[in-house]
């Protein structure tokens, strides 16, 4: 058990980092016009995205062929770039004129500080388990 809670750890704390500097920068990103709202919303489905992917790809550190682990990364790449392309879609038939582009990058800056934080914990975990 204590293996999820240090791969669960780091990613709650960049939710709530995240979450807490979108609600505390709200005027600020309204001055950038970046909706704080989407940001929040692209916050909690990149950290169910990164649970997912993280749990499928433990899973494919405990098989001893190698290829399936390659597999587990490429498929969570998949259903990443899927989920993000499906939600910005989405805002666009939602928002139509107030689509805003800026969110849409800002968005995908907090999509790279959960993959950086994915990354190393999947590096930890092959370390651990090759040591």
């Amino acid at each position: 058990m204590k293996a999820k809670t240090n791969v669960l750890l780091p990613l709650l704390l960049v939710f709530v980092i995240c979450n807490g500097f979108f609600l505390l920068a709200s005027s600020l990103l309204a001055k950038w016009h970046i909706d704080k709202d989407v940001l929040i919303i692209a916050n909690s489905l990149f950290l169910i995205l990164s649970l997912i992917t993280i749990f499928i790809q433990k899973k494919a550190l405990d098989n001893k062929n190698p290829n399936v682990f390659i597999r587990s990364v490429m498929a969570g790449m998949m259903i990443k770039m899927f989920v993000c392309m499906i939600g910005i879609f989405i805002y666009w038939l939602l928002m139509k004129d107030k689509f805003s582009k800026v969110t849409v990058v800002a968005g995908m800056f907090v999509y790279f500080i959960y993959l950086a934080v994915e990354v190393s914990l999947i590096t930890k975990l092959n370390k651990q388990k090759n040591a």
